[in-house]
């Protein structure tokens, strides 16, 4: 006698405030499903009674991923079918779940999105930003060389940035921005999305770094930040810049860090010219 196929790993976007957003897909699922495993099993009984969902509900979250995961695939591999909700939104962004999506998949064990309400493409699409590519940075470390490094490349992003960040932390963030030299891009402040007081704060790093300082915002924030403008640097300028670097003592990958960081220039012809100098 055959054993039972293994069951499905189903990853279930919930709503991020309004209920409205809840798919008639998402609800079957997590109807039919053995069991349905959250971050704040309180909260997610609210939802899945609002939608009448009786389904067994487990907590999963960072203190105890480690241990339930084992207990969760063991249930899968027998033939239950399993589904992972975050507190609202999309599963794994900036939730635990990664851990279970990876031992699931060595186990030989379907995992299927459900999506729906996600609160970073919410932001993205009504800021008004560039969104041919973006970057997604989730919540920055609060203090420290990790914080200052990953600032860096929020500030050094040619490309349209999106962040998590506490409402009490807004302005410090902002600030941070602001002296890290990014004040003049443009940005958004997306607060209580989908919900009755959503709103959309547009301006500057510098303008909005200044309204958020006299006052926090409420409700949960996302942070848009437009990307760094290329600029056009003529082969003369970058010449003239490798050379002073160079009769400065600085190495060609210095001089080619450099002309590609800071002026913009490509990274081929930034080879050549460091090299070039060196004669």
């Amino acid at each position: 006698m055959s054993s039972a196929p293994p069951g499905t790993l189903f990853l279930v976007s919930t709503p991020i405030g309004n209920l409205g957003d809840m798919s008639h897909r998402a609800v079957e699922v997590l109807s039919s499903a053995a069991l349905v495993i959250a971050e704040d099993t309180r909260h997610s009984r609210r939802l899945l009674d609002h939608y009448r969902i009786v389904t067994s509900l487990s907590s999963y979250h960072e203190h105890n991923e480690a241990k339930e995961t084992p207990r969760l695939i063991a249930r899968l591999l027998s033939g239950d079918s399993i589904a992972l909700i975050s507190d609202a939104g999309t599963p794994l962004i900036s939730d635990p779940g990664s851990r279970l999506v990876a031992a699931a998949l060595e186990a030989g064990v379907a995992v299927v999105p459900i999506p729906g309400a996600s609160s970073v493409m919410a932001a993205l699409v009504g800021s008004g930003l560039p969104l041919e590519r973006f970057t997604f940075f989730g919540f920055l470390p609060r203090k420290g060389r990790e914080r200052a490094e990953i600032m860096a490349e929020v500030v050094d992003s040619r490309v349209t940035v999106v962040l998590f960040e506490a409402p009490n932390r807004v302005a410090a963030t902002l600030e941070s921005l602001v002296e890290a030299g990014a004040g003049e891009r443009q940005a958004v402040v997306a607060r209580e999305l989908t919900k009755r007081f959503e709103e959309f704060k547009r301006g500057s790093v510098a303008e909005l770094a200044s309204v958020y300082g006299k006052a926090d915002p409420k409700g949960e924030v996302v942070l848009v930040i437009a990307g760094a403008e290329v600029r056009t640097v003529s082969e003369s300028d970058l010449n003239d810049a490798a050379r002073k670097l160079r009769a400065a003592g600085r190495s060609p990958r210095d001089v080619m860090d450099y002309l590609v960081s800071t002026l913009g220039a490509s990274r081929n012809a930034a080879y050549k010219i460091a090299h070039e100098s060196e004669t």
